[in-house]
């Protein structure tokens, strides 16, 4: 039997997709000159020519056709083939990665983790704090990460959620803003009011729900200045270039940002929600939904899907 590195044949469909090395080689991350060696130590293990090149790239040999068309499934199923094997090692292992943003789980994330692995003997939760909801998500996709904790709405992303908590809503205003001595607003009188958008969102969706869009009367939702992240949302409100609404929990997050929380009453709540992948380790997601509605007190309630 021919002994193939899967190296050499990840390098030749690359080639065969782009016809051009050089191409290939910027998208494997290589040089030039190893994709070309991949090639002819391909060629030489079996026998054939798989290439013909020309002064603008490369051609396909009848060979090469033939292996283009059934390498590229062997190299996907190989792939999943690992990802599989090394799931089944971490659930034997008893490691789970959780991911999570700070200001959605700094009150109860390592409360969580102890909880976990005092309940589970041999159990380590890896924790790993992230700035936005994307970034979990894309921890989520590639698998380096079992479940995360996020807000709801996600959007439609492919991925299982329980409800863990929900939350009151509340509004940042600026000290000097004429709401700021209020104890509690509506959003009738925040109806003229420009609302910053954080570009974290993972969804239209979910930044509908975070400016509150529409409002109870059916008005679209002022718009405010679009920043990067939370930190520069709460810059945007200290500056008194607008207000912004959160879920409660971050206000207790961010208590010192030179602004004033205030609730606001007749806003939708905002639901915090354990999601994972189908990949996650079931029984130990199982536990983790249940040693998080113990700790924050809520009721369970029926899985769902974003």
């Amino acid at each position: 039997m021919i002994d193939l590195d899967v190296r050499l044949l990840e390098s030749f469909i690359a080639v065969a997709q782009e016809l051009n090395i050089t191409r290939a080689a910027a998208r494997l991350h290589l040089t030039q000159q190893a994709v070309s060696g991949h090639i002819r130590q391909l060629e030489r293990a079996l026998r054939v020519d798989l290439l013909v090149r020309t002064h603008r790239g490369v051609l396909l040999t009848s060979a090469g056709e033939e292996l283009a068309a059934g390498g590229k499934a062997v190299v996907a199923e190989l792939g999943g083939l690992i990802e599989r094997v090394q799931r089944v090692a971490r659930e034997q292992s008893g490691t789970l990665r959780l991911a999570c943003c700070p200001y959605a789980t700094s009150l109860f994330a390592g409360e969580v983790a102890g909880a976990m692995e005092a309940a589970v003997p041999g159990l380590t939760v890896e924790l790993t704090t992230v700035r936005t909801p994307r970034e979990e998500l894309v921890l989520l996709d590639a698998g380096s990460a079992d479940i995360a904790f996020m807000w709801l709405p996600i959007g439609e992303v492919g991925l299982r959620y329980a409800e863990v908590r929900t939350d009151g809503r509340v509004v940042a205003v600026a000290p000097t803003h004429r709401l700021a001595g209020r104890d509690t607003v509506s959003l009738a009188d925040l109806a003229e009011e420009p609302v910053v958008c954080p570009d974290v969102f993972t969804s239209a969706e979910a930044e509908r729900h975070w400016i509150a869009d529409p409002r109870p009367d059916g008005s679209p939702a002022p718009r405010g200045p679009a920043v990067a992240q939370i930190e520069d949302a709460l810059l945007t409100v200290a500056r008194g270039r607008a207000v912004w609404l959160a879920p409660e929990p971050i206000g207790r997050w961010a208590p010192a940002a030179g602004v004033r929380w205030i609730p606001v009453v007749d806003a939708a709540p905002s639901v915090l929600a354990v999601v994972w992948t189908e990949r996650a380790p079931e029984p130990l997601v199982a536990r983790l939904i249940a040693e998080v509605r113990s700790i924050v007190g809520r009721s369970p309630n029926r899985p769902g899907r974003a």
